[in-house]
């Protein structure tokens, strides 16, 4: 049976691909932050009690800043892959917290770097880089496009890249960097724009809320099914050789498009609930991201297989669901809507 370590499992993508391990027989350990209250939502389907025998889900408390815990973690867990996706991912929030951001976003993959080399073990190692890294570079981006960060956050995640690289270079250790572009789900963040919007458009078609405030209405994304890209980063650990890989759809659309579109599915008129809040732009915009992912589909044998309106019409139908649930509760009587949040 092998193992995997997942930092971020209790992230969109971290949830996605514990189903996809476990699926596949793996024994899977992830790591979360403690806190008082529990943020394991995405996960819970997933795991069973670690006393039940057939328990293959495993939880670890430590922090991506504390180096001799994941030391410690990794050569107790031993893993055969370790899967890095945990970072502060929000770009707009990078540039309020930029700081926090290179320490998690940037030193963290460094500290799971030196981790492995410290303790020896022979394990292979997935970092989750992100198309935001090459920013201002005119598209279609791969992987010999040159970066150009335009926040805090995609300047820690080109140092996570480049510091993978250095430590397979100059260790041996087989490090993959995965330049994913915009994957979306039913269970990405409330603050991240895609499901924002499904999840606004939702309740205001139930009543729930009046209004949807946005920034940047026609900057545009190569958005993918987040079950999907997930898969490609397992494909990246079955190689012989580590490599990295963009990984996208090779189709983008507008913020505007992606809003317009959810609307049109609720019979809502667009222009008559949305409406622009500066708060929510940029200091520096990214204007377009669009990836060219043939490197993947010719090495990997990858390739998405949810289309944009098939993403959009999961994760509408999703949050139709949740409001659902919301109006019964406001029907009798409680109030369960959070207010409106920077993001």
């Amino acid at each position: 049976m092998k193992k995997a370590f997942i930092t971020g499992i209790t992230g969109q993508d971290g949830s996605y691909l514990a189903e996809l391990l476990l699926n596949k027989g793996y024994e899977v350990h992830g790591l979360i932050r403690r806190s008082s209250t529990f943020n394991t939502d995405r996960i819970d389907h997933l795991y069973r009690d670690v006393h039940e025998q057939d328990a293959k889900l495993f939880l670890h408390f430590g922090d991506l800043n504390v180096s001799g815990q994941l030391m410690d973690l990794l050569h107790s867990v031993n893993p055969d892959e370790i899967y890095h996706l945990g970072a502060q991912s929000h770009v707009r929030v990078s540039f309020d917290m930029p700081e926090y951001t290179g320490d998690i976003t940037g030193l963290g993959t460094l500290r799971i770097l030196e981790a492995i080399r410290k303790t020896g073990i022979k394990t292979k190692f997935y970092q989750a880089s992100s198309s935001e890294m090459f920013g201002a570079a005119p598209p279609p981006q791969n992987e010999k496009t040159m970066f150009e960060p335009r926040s805090p956050y995609a300047a820690a995640k080109v140092y996570a890249y480049y510091i993978v690289r250095n430590y397979r270079d100059a260790y041996g250790i087989f490090a993959t960097n995965g330049i994913l572009f915009n994957h979306e789900s039913p269970r990405r963040g409330e603050t991240f724009v895609t499901r924002k919007i499904t999840r606004a458009a939702a309740q205001i078609k139930l009543g729930l809320k009046n209004k949807l405030y946005l920034g940047n209405l026609d900057a545009k994304r190569d958005w993918g099914f987040a079950g999907d890209f997930v898969e490609a980063m397992w494909l990246m650990l079955q190689q012989d050789k580590p490599d990295d890989f963009v990984i996208a759809t090779g189709e983008t659309h507008s913020v505007r498009e992606f809003a317009q579109k959810v609307f049109s599915k609720l019979d809502l008129d667009y222009n008559q609930y949305v409406s622009i809040d500066p708060r929510y732009f940029r200091p520096t915009e990214v204007d377009v991201l669009l990836g060219d992912a043939s490197k993947a589909k010719k090495i990997l044998n990858w390739q998405p297989k949810v289309t944009f309106d098939k993403l959009v019409d999961m994760m509408v139908e999703a949050d139709m669901q949740l409001a659902q649930k919301e109006k019964t509760l406001v029907d009798a009587g409680f109030s369960c809507l959070n207010s409106e949040r920077l993001s």
